[in-house]
């Protein structure tokens, strides 16, 4: 199961996730984000991490050509798509998580229209993630795909959310931090700690 730590900005979390068994990190490029961090930062973060830890990309809205042009120049392995974006050529043979708010109607459906490797199931909020706070998690059961569960996560809780949803992946951030685009270790070790024992 892939377990992701997003909202990193700077080196000494991102090497604290990794070397506690987190499957990817995440760094947001939406300009509006409190944990907004540039592309150059973000290769730079991420240059010589442990092998097998995904780097991927949270975009809000950006035409296809800045998505492309920011996972080249900060060596992404995944686009996560958490706007109102459409299918699009651009995209094809690329990694692509799209996430989607627990409210959307249709939800499903959505889904079904939308060709990518997983899908991102978060708290509807305006500020597009991140908000800290949970959603009915029986709105994630039955839908189709890889499912990455998302939205006020933490070492408390998540064990019950996999047991539930039995998602392909779960997303935890701010919940894990103790400022804003800063994480608190300790949160950090105990969310992957209890992601990773669900699976035992």
């Amino acid at each position: 199961m892939v377990v992701k730590i997003c909202g990193i900005t700077n080196r000494e979390d991102a090497m604290v996730c990794a070397e506690s068994g987190a499957s990817a990190i995440g760094f947001n490029f939406y300009a509006k984000s409190p944990r907004y961090i540039s592309a150059e930062d973000a290769a730079e973060i991420g240059r010589d991490l442990p092998a097998g830890v995904l780097k991927v990309g949270v975009f809000v809205n950006e035409t296809p050509d800045n998505v492309l042009r920011i996972r080249d120049k900060a060596d992404l392995d995944v686009v996560q798509l958490h706007g109102d974006e459409r299918p699009d050529p651009a995209f094809e043979g690329l990694r692509v998580w799209k996430a989607f708010p627990a409210s959307t109607k249709e939800l499903s459906k959505a889904i079904s229209e939308w060709p990518a490797e997983a899908y991102l199931i978060d708290t509807p909020t305006s500020t597009r993630g991140g908000s800290g706070k949970t959603f009915d998690w029986s709105l994630a059961l039955d839908l189709p795909g890889r499912l990455i569960l998302a939205g006020g996560l933490d070492g408390g809780n998540v064990r019950a959310a996999i047991r539930e949803v039995r998602p392909w992946g779960v997303d935890a951030c701010s919940r894990l931090e103790s400022a804003p685009g800063k994480k608190d270790h300790e949160k950090v070790r105990q969310f992957i700690a209890a992601a990773q024992s669900e699976l035992l």
